[in-house]
């Protein structure tokens, strides 16, 4: 199918072909010959079919990953030379890193331009940092005590090894680079992979896929599954021959996830969703801040799970930082992602647009005020970037994730009331701080509860820092050295001498 706006040769002739699924080295079809259609959020039209996996097809991808992981040259791989495959796939997307961001926003919507700057070099910049832990995953030894044995002597070790085969499942809002957050770990410590992208969005997944064989990743290392979540998902799920499940997306499945993965007692990482306080203090930058809490809700058209999505600003500059913020979202230019002009793409789907113009409905049926925007529409999945103010905190749209360019604002009157407010919420994935009054932020951190806090910016991420969040938000870290420890066991080993 064409596009309208011009793309890559290479992006153009990706779509035109028959896509299938990787299990092994072979492109394969579902063994039912189902396929499902995934769709341009711009325009709402079909753009292609990719086939729709049965647990059968599930099956045959876990088989494939535990061959490989069991017997394999992948199973005998030196550190070394697990490095230099991570590095040559982190080549191989530079490569094409136009193609994968067009790809991204004809699937996603997003901003080709920012995708190409942000999700693909992220997870370029990704993969090459976790190469490196390849060859830095280490053991300890101990000097074991024994009483029972006077004796005898013993030498202690501890290894960190593979857990095994990996079945990773991703959401739609960063298809690419949380299948790279995956990805990473995994074949940094010697795991398999078997990745299920979300029904929406296959296609980098598809695309990485074939990076992965032309970078010379030997057959089963990494195998991509497409289908319903309903079938592929909860098939990968509930296999007994997966060892670890990763999980990024809504805290409604990643508890079922949470729960399947306990009858088989496998482990388990949940990254899930957000309510992500911006706290405005007073001695702020106030144009900086207004900025800041912006882009905290609007990049990404409000997709993201650690979007700044509730605001609370010191009383006396709370009408001035709403009016700033509501003139940006009045200025921001919806359209196409193609368009390198345009600020803030389509939703991801009708589904998803209505979600969020009824969570916009449901506050003007209980009284709040829209500061700006409030309005979906078409053709394709937009919303205006909205801001709604005279909320009350316990409001469904104060405590529920809305997923979309909605922020709630409130007013605050000092620091205690601020970290209440900012801990008032089920979720705790992120948070920002907007000040200079260093003594009063670092007075902060340590009682806002959530897994990351920015000061002066929102969502900042670094490959070296951990991502992840407490209560509703999740179990567990991406990224950074903790991610290697939930991609490895340990194994405690006594010998006699």
């Amino acid at each position: 199918m064409f596009v309208d706006l011009p793309v890559l040769p290479q992006t153009q002739a990706f779509l035109n072909r028959k896509l299938k699924m990787l299990i092994g080295a072979q492109w394969q079809d579902a063994t039912s010959g189902n396929t499902m259609s995934f769709r341009n959020p711009a325009s709402g039209e079909v753009l292609g079919d990719v086939p729709s996996a049965s647990a059968e097809d599930v099956d045959r991808a876990v088989q494939a990953a535990r061959q490989a992981f069991d017997d394999s040259p992948w199973s005998r791989m030196r550190p070394r030379e697990r490095q230099n495959l991570l590095w040559r796939l982190a080549d191989l997307m530079e490569r094409d890193a136009q193609e994968l961001a067009e790809l991204e926003c004809l699937n996603n919507g997003k901003s080709a331009a920012v995708a190409q700057v942000m999700d693909v070099q992220l997870a370029i910049d990704f993969l090459r940092y976790m190469a490196g832990w390849a060859t830095k995953i280490e053991g300890t030894t101990v000097d074991p005590s024994l009483p029972l044995m006077p004796n005898d002597q013993f030498h202690g070790y501890i290894r960190r090894e593979a857990v095994g085969v990996v079945g990773a499942i991703v959401a739609w809002n960063f298809p690419l680079l949380l299948a790279c957050w995956k990805l990473g770990p995994a074949l940094a410590t010697g795991c398999t992979v078997v990745l299920k992208p979300a029904d929406e969005t296959p296609l980098t997944a598809l695309k990485l896929a074939e990076l992965v064989l032309e970078a010379g990743y030997p057959a089963g290392v990494f195998n991509v599954v497409t289908g319903t979540g309903l079938n592929a998902g909860v098939a990968l799920t509930r296999h007994p021959g997966v060892d670890k499940l990763t999980f990024t997306g809504s805290t409604e499945v990643g508890k079922q996830i949470g729960k399947a993965a306990m009858d088989n007692m496998t482990r388990v990482t949940l990254e899930l969703g957000g309510k992500s306080p911006t706290i405005v203090m007073p001695d702020a930058n106030l144009a900086e801040a207004a900025a800041g809490a912006a882009s905290a809700i609007f990049f990404n058209q409000g997709q993201v799970c650690c979007a700044g999505s509730r605001l609370y600003v010191h009383r006396k500059h709370f009408d001035n930082v709403v009016a700033d913020i509501a003139g940006i979202a009045n200025g921001m230019k919806l359209g196409n992602g193609l368009d390198p002009s345009v600020q803030m793409g389509p939703l991801i789907s009708a589904k998803q647009q209505d979600r969020v113009t009824g969570y916009i409905n449901l506050g003007r049926e209980l009284g709040a005020t829209i500061a700006c925007g409030g309005e979906g529409f078409g053709p394709g999945y937009f919303v205006k970037p909205t801001v709604i103010v005279d909320v009350d905190q316990k409001h469904r749209l104060v405590q529920e994730e809305i997923f979309g360019p909605v922020l709630v604002a409130m007013p605050f009157d000092d620091l205690d009331e601020a970290v209440r407010l900012a801990n008032d919420n089920p979720y705790g994935l992120g948070a920002s701080v907007w000040s200079n009054d260093l003594s009063a932020v670092h007075r902060m951190i340590p009682r806002i509860k959530s897994g990351s806090v920015w000061v002066n910016c929102h969502s900042a991420l670094d490959p070296a820092l951990p991502f992840g969040g407490y209560k509703l938000s999740g179990v567990g870290r991406e990224m950074g050295a903790a991610a290697i420890e939930h991609y490895t066991e340990l194994k405690s080993v006594l010998i006699k001498l």
